[in-house]
This record gives C-alpha cells, structure tokens and sequence, in this order.
C-alpha cells in the first residue's frame, strides 16, 4: 500500500468512524490502567461488566488497596487470569501512591515499571489517556496491518514501528482505535466482512469473500 492509498483507506475509516474510542469504560486515567490491566486476553464486555460494579465502590489506587485483593475478587473472578491481574493491580496501586502520588504517570518507562504493564498497556494509555500519537498493537492491528498490506510485519513491534512511520499525522492519534474496531467487527480473523468493508477497494488480501467466508489461509 503506498502513500495515497493509505490516505485513503484513514479517509474511509475516518469517515465510516468520525470519533472513535476504546470500548472499555472509564472516566479517569486510573480507571483505564485498571480496565486494561484487566482486559488482557478477555473481552472489553467482561471487563466492563466488573468494573461497573468495582468502580462504584473503589476507583483510586487508595480504595483498591484497602479492598484488598479478596476484596477486588468477587468483582473480577469472572475474567480470565484474575487472580493474577488482582494482585498486578495491587502491586500497581501501591506503586502509584510510593512513587506518583497516586497519579498515572504520563512517561513511558514509568508506566512500564508498573506490574503487569508492557509495551501495548502503555500504548494504550498513553494515547487514550493523555492523547499521545501512539499505536498499541493488538491482535486485531497486527492482523490488520498483515492482510491489508497497510504496515505487514513478522511480529508486533514491527507492526508498530511501520504503523508510526507510514500513518500520516493527520489520523494517527485515531489511527489505534480505528484499526482495532475494524478488526474487530469487519476484518475478523476467520470471517472477514469483506462485502462491507469499506477499505476492501484498497485491502492486498488474496482471499477476500463475498459473504464473509475464508477462501484460503489467513
């Protein structure tokens, strides 16, 4: 995909999209750390079925360490690995009181020391957050990037490194949450919605569907 055409394919997803967001519920910086540390490998639904109710008794890192992480349990049991994301978040909320006065950090590397944060974590909230350019590579983007032909590359970081490179300035605070709404509802991995795709005109996949079945290799 060269230069023009991936103006374009942002320009129809823009369009398609005009503001885009991040499907996790939350009204501060604290109460994204906490939704994203707990959506690794669940769904954003299951996420915000928890935190609904956490939130409403416990949304600083002061009120989650004095919940304790039996206290945090029965409000995230139902998530995938929540025993361990329950005591990251312990951890994280102590730093943030030690180290921060209590407050997310806004630098990279701070937000990486914190338990249970990578890379992709910090990306997130990075750009959700405190509005940086930043691409957080997902399944969903990386799989993107791959087929379409916009940013391919043999593993996340690449991805992420391309993506940074060749999205122009104008889309690329949007660039995260266009890229993984699409993949997840359109460009899904085993049923991709080409027949409503509205980027299907720029998209180098080889085996594209008429009616949302594969036809070769993912």
């Amino acid at each position: 995909m060269n230069t023009e055409q991936r103006i374009v394919f942002f320009q129809e997803l823009k369009a398609n999209n005009p503001k885009p967001s991040t499907e996790l519920e939350y009204s501060s910086p604290f109460e994204l750390l906490t939704a994203v540390l707990l959506s690794a490998q669940a769904t954003d639904i299951s996420v915000n079925k928890g935190t609904r109710r956490l939130f409403a008794v416990a949304n600083t890192p002061e009120a989650i360490l004095i919940l304790g992480e039996a206290g945090v349990r029965p409000y995230i049991q139902h998530i995938g690995l929540y025993k361990t994301k329950g005591k990251h978040l312990q951890e994280t909320c102590r730093i943030l009181i030690n180290r921060h006065g209590a407050e997310v950090p806004k630098k990279r590397e701070d937000l990486e020391a914190l338990p249970g944060v990578g890379r992709k974590t910090a990306n997130v909230i990075l750009n959700t957050a405190f509005g940086e350019p930043t691409i957080a590579v997902d399944t969903h983007i990386f799989r993107v990037s791959n087929r379409t032909g916009l940013a391919p590359g043999k593993n996340v970081i690449e991805v992420e490194k391309k993506l940074m490179k060749r999205v122009s300035q104008e889309f690329i605070h949007d660039a995260h949450h266009w890229l993984i709404l699409h993949g997840r509802y359109v460009c899904k991995a085993r049923n991709p919605d080409c027949a409503h795709c509205v980027v299907e005109p720029l998209c180098s996949y080889k085996h594209k569907t008429d009616a949302g079945k594969v036809r070769g290799p993912i």
